[in-house]
């Protein structure tokens, strides 16, 4: 069976795919990877097949070891297939595509002259970029030392190459649209980019240039990119489709990109017009706080309770007689009030994170999800209790569940002095707790002491909350925290692996 590439386009597929072709290059891709296919590349994909972007894609990878993709993408022409499938308003879905925004794709380490080339080119517009947060890190480097390896110096290095191709013409500038999870991402970028510039001794001029006439923007992304599915369902849609695709990409159908810009950018890049979730604003923080407190807060808050069930997955939990009930009330009652925004608007999005969890096509393990959930636990729902307090009320009994169930989680040992961190489920199951060291440490002392002293729940409990080195704070001040936390671990003992919790 042939792989995907133009030989198998027909209809409106090739004549977008030509248009596609012969369109100039307005952006460049600094990543390879599923992420950016199934998000940035499908949006572009979407804006041109409805003729509201005229310009094309040129992928790189960020570093060698992406050749793979890199080679894969020009072996099919810069094509490849999207299916989106999951859940919208509780209701199955699937759709496939068959994306065509990519122009060229080649290899930097091996073809950097090209890059170099690109970059003075008087069509591009934009650059967008996926490295991992640790990808927007300032790495000291030798200019001589080419291809520069890193991502920021990459960019100063292309800037600095079209500061001098244009003589550092104002209306020259690059707007820098980051998607490396990292808050205020492109603040990092700019400032790596300009420490590379002090490092390598451009020039005064050329520094003021990158800050007067370039463009770092401050994004949020979410949608879940799931890949390359199973093998068996890649050969299944293979057979159906008749041919083979390497690159084959699979996603939820929610997106969300919101872009701290004016909206006038919509003129350059419009998102919005092609009906697309993104939003150009003034203020990232209510995007980033409602995804933080509900979504990334509800998934903090079942890990470890459901852990202790037994449970494995967030569609499992979701299914839960009792905790599936609990997390979304947790949602609704709990957390949506407290927050400053709109409510209509927050019950939207608690709806969209309903159907994410939801979707039958996404295994996302609880256990990944525990990894450091000490130091998540403090981001992501610690301040909604602060919140609470602060405006004199208690804590609402879902939440402080959440915070029982997480010391309940860390109650460890150790079988070696340097073996893991070992926990038991409630059906007496073992399990590996993964966080930092310390934390780890001081949270298997308090259970041991615990133990020793033969301490009522209550007492465990007011110790453990009162350690200001795990949680930054005392908690004990919080009225009425530690005698409810004590009560929901008791019921956590009591009810088993399988019992009711309340």
């Amino acid at each position: 069976m042939d792989r995907l590439n133009r030989s198998k386009l027909q209809g409106e597929g090739k004549r977008h795919f030509e248009q596609t072709a012969s369109a100039p290059v307005t952006v460049l891709q600094i990543g390879e990877g599923n992420f950016m296919r199934g998000f940035v590349d499908w949006m572009i994909h979407t804006c041109r097949v409805q003729g509201l972007f005229g310009g094309s894609v040129a992928a790189t990878q960020p570093r060698p070891s992406g050749k793979a993709k890199i080679d894969a993408l020009a072996a099919q022409d810069g094509l490849y297939t999207l299916v989106t499938q999951g859940l919208v308003n509780g209701q199955p879905v699937k759709r496939q595509e068959t994306i065509h925004g990519i122009a060229q794709a080649f290899d930097p380490y091996s073809e950097w002259s090209r890059l170099v080339e690109l970059a003075a080119s008087p069509s591009l517009q934009f650059v967008v970029s996926n490295t991992t947060e640790a990808g927007l890190v300032y790495i000291p480097e030798s200019l001589t030392d080419k291809p520069i390896k890193s991502y920021p110096g990459k960019l100063a290095f292309l800037l600095h190459e079209r500061y001098r191709a244009f003589g550092g013409a104002p209306d020259k500038g690059l707007i820098m649209l980051p998607c490396e999870l990292l808050e205020r991402n492109g603040d990092a970028l700019r400032e790596a980019v300009l420490r590379y510039a002090e490092d390598w001794s451009y020039s005064e001029s050329f520094r003021e240039w990158v800050r007067g006439s370039n463009r770092f923007l401050n994004s949020l992304v979410d949608r879940i990119v799931t890949g390359y599915p199973d093998e068996g369902t890649a050969e299944a849609w293979f057979e159906e489709w008749g041919y083979r695709d390497e690159l084959l990409c699979t996603a939820e159908p929610y997106h969300l990109w919101a872009i701290e810009a004016e909206p006038d950018m919509e003129a350059l890049l419009p998102l919005r017009q092609a009906g697309l979730n993104v939003y150009w604003t003034d203020d990232l923080r209510p995007f980033q706080q409602r995804k933080v407190r509900l979504l990334n807060g509800a998934h903090t808050w079942m890990a470890p309770l459901g852990l202790l069930h037994g449970v494995e997955h967030v569609g499992e939990l979701l299914r839960h007689p009792e905790l599936g009930a609990m997390v979304k009330r947790l949602v609704i009652d709990d957390i949506v009030p407290i927050l400053p925004y709109e409510r209509d608007q927050l019950l939207a999005y608690a709806s969209d994170v309903f159907d994410r969890f939801g979707n039958p096509h996404i295994r996302h393990r609880l256990e990944d999800i525990a990894m450091n959930s000490i130091s998540k636990f403090k981001v992501r729902l610690l301040p909604t209790m602060a919140d609470y307090v602060a405006s004199g009320e208690r804590v609402p009994d879902r939440l402080v569940a959440g915070l029982a169930g997480l010391l309940r989680y860390y109650r460890v040992g150790r079988e070696e002095a340097d073996g893991p961190y070992i926990g038991w489920a409630l059906d007496g199951t073992p399990y590996t707790v993964r966080d930092d060291g310390a934390a780890l440490e001081r949270m298997a002392r308090h259970w041991q002491a615990a133990e020793e002293h033969k301490l009522t729940i209550e007492r465990t409990v007011s110790r453990l909350l009162a350690d200001t080195e795990l949680w930054g704070l005392d908690l004990t001040t919080y009225g009425g925290l530690v005698e409810t936390a004590a009560e929901w671990m008791e019921r956590l003992e009591r009810s088993g692996a399988n019992g009711r919790l309340d």
